[in-house]
């Protein structure tokens, strides 16, 4: 299929190739198919996040919002208690994007998504699996947030945080690293949320992974980014190396193209190869406009730099149109969904529409990245391909970048959307001796170069070695004294006082 990179397809019956008994955190688990936990506490909390510089997606800019974090415990069945943590910021304007909602109301329904989420999870006392919890709760959950007028995508936003944090209590309380503990399905994943899966395919996919080495990173240019000069795109001081940028879309077709004919001239003086990927953010509402667009891509000598590098189109129509819209011939050109991805089923519901591929991210949640990345192996072994991606709403250094750096290392993503290193300074204001524990615990993601502790970008990659570590993905908590409770959300009444 043209314009897509054999690279990035989640590569079928993959086989290991390292004896788990020589990976770190081995226990005698392995071989089990999944463990039981029970859940005891569930704790929110958050810390506010200043951007080094605007980011402009979509209709929306943002210079700060805040960082949430969550503590869980458990006791893990015959073994004790754990503890566990993830991280994710809480984005305005991405999860619900209503043009009458503020930004500050758009944070408020994920605040308010988390402790609906926190009720129901606390509600099942029993044993059971991670995932027994996640896919008894999930149904619950939407239909909840629908009744209170918060939509799919930022009902899943409460889930899916609780659901890292619980995978990485149970992967600390059998002594497991994230890479083996999903590959022995310790979680329990099965296909009750996904039944054009069989059982098999899921423990086939999990059982045959080969956590990747490297990851490379997807450069991110902003609408409001530089293009020329210093500071700009083909600065090397700004793009770290990488090999792979993202461009934003605005959704006016003729600026779209004057600005990637621009961008195009820039990354031809790079010296290196480079492929790019494109990101409307459901900007695209008028079909004819993105016709129109694709057409300039395919004709106009001067997009060739960008046309003949496009791996594929993220997401260029409102997630409520997506579904009533069937791409026709555009999807040659290889599109993916990311906005619209707001139920088990939006997967399947896109590739009927012509699309190929369907983004990662685990603040969509972890579980139905793998059941998502099933589909796409037992799908291209029919000949056609189809495949996930990897796509960063801005993971901040820590927890949240190293855990969804983990997930996409497992399920084959190779190269991934990285812009919290871009757009946020470093580990920003997390305190000091915080961001000193995991840059020591994880020396080849994390260095000071003498601006401060930030991420470690190898010749365009990240590493994942010290990832296979107990736990999912860290070694380090964060100090949780110097975090304050989460705010609570306020009524609209009160956003309009």
């Amino acid at each position: 299929m043209a314009g897509l990179d054999p690279a990035i397809h989640v590569l079928p019956r993959a086989r290991k190739n390292v004896d788990a008994r020589d990976k770190p955190g081995h226990d005698d688990f392995l071989g089990a198919t999944s463990v039981r936990l029970k859940l005891r506490d569930i704790a929110f909390f958050e810390r506010p996040v200043q951007f080094a510089r605007s980011f402009r997606f979509g209709a929306i800019t943002i210079h700060a919002t805040p960082q949430l974090f969550v503590r869980v415990e458990i006791e893990v069945e015959g073994r004790g208690v754990a503890v566990g943590a993830g991280a994710e910021l809480l984005v305005p304007k991405w999860f619900d994007k209503r043009p009458e909602l503020s930004p500050a109301q758009t944070v408020d329904g994920l605040r308010r998504s988390l402790e609906i989420a926190r009720g129901l999870y606390l509600a099942r006392t029993g044993y059971q699996t991670a995932f027994d919890l996640h896919a008894s709760c999930i149904g619950a959950q939407v239909a909840i947030c629908a009744n209170k007028n918060i939509p799919a995508l930022a009902a899943a936003y409460g889930p899916a945080e609780i659901d890292k944090a619980i995978l990485d209590a149970l992967l600390r309380g059998v002594g497991a690293s994230f890479f083996d503990g999903m590959a022995a399905n310790v979680a329990g994943i099965d296909a009750r949320l996904s039944p054009d899966l069989g059982e098999s395919d899921i423990r086939t996919f999990l059982s045959g992974r080969v956590p990747l080495a490297r990851v490379a990173i997807r450069h991110t240019v902003g609408l409001d980014d530089v293009v020329e000069g210093e500071g700009g795109v083909a600065d090397p001081s700004e793009n770290a190396g990488a090999r792979y940028f993202k461009l934003k879309l605005s959704g006016d077709p003729d600026a779209d193209a004057a600005r990637l004919v621009r961008i195009g001239k820039e990354l031809d003086r790079l010296g290196r190869g480079y492929e790019v990927t494109l990101d409307a953010n459901e900007q695209y509402a008028d079909f004819a406009a993105l016709r129109a667009l694709m057409d300039r891509l395919d004709r106009d000598a001067a997009l060739r730099p960008i046309a003949a590098r496009l791996l594929y189109v993220e997401q260029p129509m409102p997630r409520d149109i997506t579904r009533q819209s069937p791409l026709g011939a555009l999807s040659a050109r290889g599109f993916i969904i990311d906005e619209a991805d707001d139920s088990y089923d939006a997967f399947l519901a896109a590739r009927a529409l012509g699309y190929r591929g369907i983004s990662s991210k685990s603040c969509k949640g972890l579980y139905k990245s793998i059941v998502n990345a099933t589909r796409a192996a037992k799908w291209s072994e029919g000949g056609e391909r189809f495949f996930v991606t990897g796509e960063d709403l801005t993971c901040q250094a820590g927890l949240a970048v190293q855990q969804d750096l983990a997930l996409g290392a497992f399920i084959g993503v190779t190269h991934a959307e990285r812009n919290g290193h871009h757009y946020v300074d470093g580990f920003g204001d997390t305190p000091l001796a915080e961001a000193q524990a995991f840059a020591a615990a994880h020396p080849d993601l994390y260095a000071d170069a003498g601006q401060g502790i930030r991420l470690a970008i190898h010749n365009g990659d990240l590493l994942t070695e010290s990832l296979h570590t107990t736990g999912f993905a860290t070694s380090v908590h964060p100090d949780w004294s110097a975090l304050r409770p989460l705010e609570q959300p306020r009524s609209l009444q009160e956003h309009l006082a």
